[in-house]
């Protein structure tokens, strides 16, 4: 017997804090469409930066990390089904169907599905107890097995690798970063910053093991022994893996909607059919002020780009022209990016105080493409507007240019 299909005019299909921001763009526009979130982690739509940072520092409970309590949903008529896979989506009967067997149709759809974390393709890569780390169930059990006589490994030298080692070092654990790069966060960082940021890891007790890739990892005894192409062999308590994420596309897909690395939408966030829209870490846009496609992982592209998805699915056909920003803390180094802040680009760095305060500004034909305010707070509406701008700059011009 088919199940009895269900009818909401918005659903949004991701429980993260996309598909928490459309609920807010949708009820700008229309108080009283229903609105049915769709969500497969068990928990409220979260804030995730917080996983690697503050709740780590003692700076947010878990509590304080929700986008919305009980209330927000129940006043704004938001029914929640949480704990649950959206499975598959007909998009000529407007009908999705999910994991526990609902059926449920709808006027406009949000695909806010994210992405999931790259997977290890080395022997030991699938064994029970290994963090892909992204979730709030991680962050609850990785931190109830460290402690400060625990060693922990992190693979990989990114944002998720380098922000896990630096939290869990300040919390006592032994930590050893294995990534192929000589540097972390290579993409982001110029080579002379990025010694110096990994430096204070080394100075901090960090153990960085560059230029290697993990081979395998192998339990034994209730420890991880983690292999590299070099030759080395680390015992570890836990293994927190941080290599990237890949969009969730596959729903998508299947139902012949247009994917390229990530959902295509054009400037509204309508996907390939109308009716459906796309938002978040598994949508590529066209970012207008950079001139090009794209997609943008990060927390302020999350907020800002379900909101619009959610007033465009109440018709506000809005263009997304926003520019994100993203932010991430090491230690005392924190810093705050806008644009297209890619290390293969012209780099121009202003310090105040060499490696710590400064601007560093990327270009490309002598036009500012993106900037990172490190340890200088406020200023990316300052940088937003030297990018807009699409000046030809000299360094003089740069030099002072954001305080």
């Amino acid at each position: 017997m088919r199940a009895i299909t269900q009818v909401h005019k918005y659903i949004i299909a991701g429980g993260g804090l996309t598909g928490a921001s459309a609920i807010d763009g949708i009820r700008e526009l229309d108080k009283d469409g229903s609105i049915l979130l769709i969500g497969s982690e068990q928990h409220k739509p979260y804030d995730r930066p917080p996983l690697t940072k503050k709740l780590w520092f003692g700076k947010k409970t878990v509590e304080q990390i929700f986008v919305h309590d009980d209330a927000y949903y129940h006043t704004n008529g938001v029914d929640l089904a949480l704990g649950v896979e959206v499975t598959h989506l007909d998009v000529v009967n407007k009908i999705v169907e999910t994991s526990q067997g609902g059926r449920y149709h709808y006027e406009k759809l949000l695909l806010a599905t994210g992405g999931v974390p790259r997977r290890l393709g080395t022997p030991g890569g699938e064994l029970d107890g290994l963090f892909y780390y992204r979730y709030l169930d991680d962050y609850l059990k990785l931190r109830s097995i460290v402690s400060e006589d625990k060693k922990a490994v992190a693979i990989g030298g990114g944002f998720i690798g380098s922000e896990m080692a630096a939290a869990l070092n300040i919390n006592g654990v032994e930590v050893t970063i294995i990534f192929p790069g000589a540097y972390l966060v290579d993409r982001v960082f110029p080579e002379d910053l990025g010694q110096a940021v990994q430096r204070e890891f080394v100075k901090r007790g960090v153990r960085l093991l560059t230029g290697n890739t993990s081979t395998s990892i192998e339990a034994s005894g209730g420890e991880f022994i983690t292999r590299t192409d070099q030759g080395h062999e680390i015992m570890s308590d836990a293994v927190v893996v941080g290599v990237g994420i890949v969009p969730s596309t596959a729903l998508a897909e299947a139902a012949g909607l247009a994917v390229s690395n990530g959902i295509v939408v054009n400037d509204y966030l309508q996907t390939s059919n109308l009716d459906i829209y796309a938002a978040g870490d598994n949508t590529r846009f066209y970012y207008q002020v950079l001139g090009k496609q794209t997609r943008v992982e990060h927390w302020d592209n999350a907020l800002n780009q379900g909101k619009q998805a959610g007033r465009n699915m109440a018709g506000a056909s809005e263009p997304y022209t926003y520019m994100p920003y993203f932010f991430s803390d090491l230690f005392d180094f924190g810093y705050e990016a806008v644009g297209d802040v890619d290390s293969r680009l012209e780099v121009f760095e202003d310090w105040q105080d060499q490696y710590t305060t400064g601007v560093v500004y990327y270009l490309e034909d002598h036009k500012v493409r993106g900037a990172m305010m490190c340890n200088v707070w406020d200023k990316v509406p300052a940088a937003r507007e030297l990018i807009q701008s699409g000046r030809q700059m000299t360094t003089d011009d740069l030099r002072g240019a954001i305080h």
